[in-house]
């Protein structure tokens, strides 16, 4: 293992914003995260495959009357974003690394306001779809910890993940889709984004790639 790697799992360790394996409220925090790590009753937000964090550090900056929590298996991206976060003195965000398989470890059903679904792997072979973020099976995982009226959000580079996002979400009853794009950077729709964007999003953009949103609402 790099000494970098080994420099971040060692931030991880120490950081008061990431949850980890180890860690006094690792087994404490469900259902608590108000009360336990952010000290308030501001509505949760989630960003899944958070990476380093760039959305779950940007919305916090721009939002900080809502609590954000970037979920994420890989330690060393989980430390950028937590210190990000702690560079910019925000209290509002934090980091929990764990595979989003199992989020009921973490929260309880209905307390979460919105997720979002920053560009994830596409997983484009018919082959892959059980991995998708969108397939049906992580949907209905998502609903379990949405509040009603809470909101799912996805952005994707991939048009193909974009497409099969948009006709899952639309095909199940339980969610509403209210706002949608294939071009994000040409519709008012982009003002919700804050102008945040990841490393390659940034990359993508410039060489004049589309970028696609979905939102959708939970009914139920």
């Amino acid at each position: 293992m790099s000494r970098r790697k080994l420099h971040r799992f060692q931030h991880n360790q120490e950081a008061f914003n990431v949850i980890e394996k180890g860690k006094p409220l690792y087994t404490k925090i469900k259902g608590k995260w108000n009360e336990l790590q952010f000290k308030n009753s501001n509505p949760l937000v989630l960003e899944l495959a958070c990476g380093k964090g760039e959305y779950t550090v940007g919305l916090a900056e721009n939002i900080p009357s809502q609590n954000f929590i970037g979920v994420d298996i890989k330690g060393d991206r989980i430390a950028r974003g937590s210190k990000r976060a702690q560079d910019k003195k925000l209290e509002n965000a934090a980091f929990l690394r764990t595979g989003i398989q199992y989020l009921d470890e973490f929260f309880n059903d209905k307390e979460i306001a919105e997720i979002w679904l920053i560009h994830p792997d596409p997983q484009p072979s018919d082959k892959q779809e059980k991995k998708r973020l969108t397939n049906q099976q992580f949907l209905d995982l998502y609903k379990r910890f949405l509040k009603k009226d809470g909101l799912f959000k996805l952005k994707t580079d991939s048009p193909e993940l974009y497409m099969y996002s948009l006709e899952k979400l639309q095909g199940d009853p339980d969610f509403e889709v209210l706002e949608y794009t294939g071009d994000l950077y040409n519709s008012p729709l982009l003002q919700e984004h804050f102008g945040i964007q990841t490393h390659y999003e940034q990359l993508w953009v410039e060489k004049g790639y589309t970028i696609n949103y979905i939102k959708a609402r939970l009914r139920v």
